[in-house]
């Protein structure tokens, strides 16, 4: 799977998929507004969600499109497929790093994902990891809790971090807007919410930067072997 950091968010996601719809009910009151405005905007009839969790997007899915759902921890994805089949929606989901995506280059016409990259041990390699597999023209789009502008807040957030990190899993004092930049992703957008802290960021592939490796250097995990041979190699 990859460095030992990956290792423990598996775990630490895996611990928690029995009770993370339940942790997370109070704040979805202000959550779940954002994941609808961000899938109100997702095009394409491929879409990857990056890091699906219990599967809280996929009632905000565009209509018709065939989405690809990734997450690293397979009992988030055994309630996640419970999601599915309870909404009538027939979304593939596969088993996977969002650090070293098991697809090839430019296979998805966009990407998706909400409140992930504050988890994702190396942001920048998952970021990365996003712009190389999806099309020229396609787009990725994010919602992301980021660390506040305010220097008390911010300080707090960054004392705080450690402990949040062990018991949650998530980073609360990342600043996911430059690393989107450093990954090469063209931004074409960036939306405040909550003082600062959630931020509504839309980009686009862009030219900066290098070409990623493609699949045939990388061995995928994956609870679907079909449909990773199908976005994988064509």
């Amino acid at each position: 799977m990859g460095t030992d950091e990956t290792v423990r968010t598996q775990k630490r996601y895996d611990r928690q998929a029995w009770l993370y719809d339940l942790k997370e009910w109070p704040v979805e009151f202000a959550f779940k507004p954002l994941r609808r405005r961000l899938w109100s905007e997702v095009r394409g009839n491929l879409v990857l969600e990056i890091g699906v969790g219990t599967g809280k997007n996929f009632s905000h899915h565009p209509p018709g499109a065939r989405v690809v759902g990734i997450d690293i921890s397979p009992k988030m994805l055994r309630r996640a497929a419970r999601c599915a089949r309870r909404l009538g929606r027939d979304i593939d989901l596969v088993l996977a790093d969002a650090q070293r995506l098991p697809f090839r280059d430019g296979v998805f016409e966009a990407a998706a994902a909400t409140f992930v990259f504050c988890s994702v041990p190396d942001p920048v390699a998952g970021l990365e990891e996003a712009r190389r597999v999806v099309t020229g023209g396609g787009r990725i789009h994010l919602v992301e809790h980021v660390r506040s502008g305010n220097r008390i807040v911010g300080w707090l957030m960054d004392s705080l971090n450690p402990i949040v990190v062990r018991m949650m899993g998530a980073n609360i004092n990342r600043d996911t807007v430059s690393n989107v930049a450093r990954a090469g992703i063209r931004i074409e957008g960036v939306e405040s919410r909550g003082f600062g802290i959630l931020k509504l960021i839309s980009g686009s592939k862009g030219q900066t930067g290098p070409e990623s490796v493609s699949l045939g250097e990388r061995e995928p995990a994956t609870t679907k072997e079909g449909v990773v041979r199908d976005v994988a190699h064509g």
